[in-house]
């Protein structure tokens, strides 16, 4: 039995923190666009039924000229809820990618540099 400082063993030097694992693993990108596309979808469904129900003319007709067959009516709410949920969903999966591919590459970046700094004095020892 040891008393006093133990050395650490190899697999517990290079682990980490399980928090740092997960601030930086990566994003699931279908998931991530599902989730998105599902809350732009709610968000076009209820703006479009608020204002039918309320009367208040708050300017979603203008959506009619980027999505193909929307109008202000409760079929255009559905429609609203299929070009959010289509247009949220690429969103998401491109932000997702795109997150995914910074950090890849600061991780690489990062563990290059660790590495040729812990060996740039090798050629000294020869």
């Amino acid at each position: 039995m040891m008393t006093g400082l133990q050395t650490p063993r190899s697999s517990d030097a290079e682990a980490i923190p399980d928090a740092l694992a997960l601030a930086f693993a990566p994003l699931h990108k279908r998931a991530f666009g599902i989730a998105v596309g599902a809350a732009a979808g709610l968000l076009f469904f209820l703006a479009t039924a608020t204002e039918l129900l309320r009367g208040v003319d708050i300017g979603l007709y203008l959506l009619a000229e980027y999505f193909y067959g929307y109008s202000v009516t409760w079929i255009g709410a559905f429609i609203g809820l299929f070009w959010g949920f289509a247009v949220g969903f690429v969103a998401g999966w491109f932000i997702a990618f795109c997150r995914n591919l910074a950090l890849a590459i600061s991780i690489f970046i990062s563990r290059t540099r660790g590495e040729l700094h812990a060996t740039a004095d090798f050629l000294d020892h020869i």
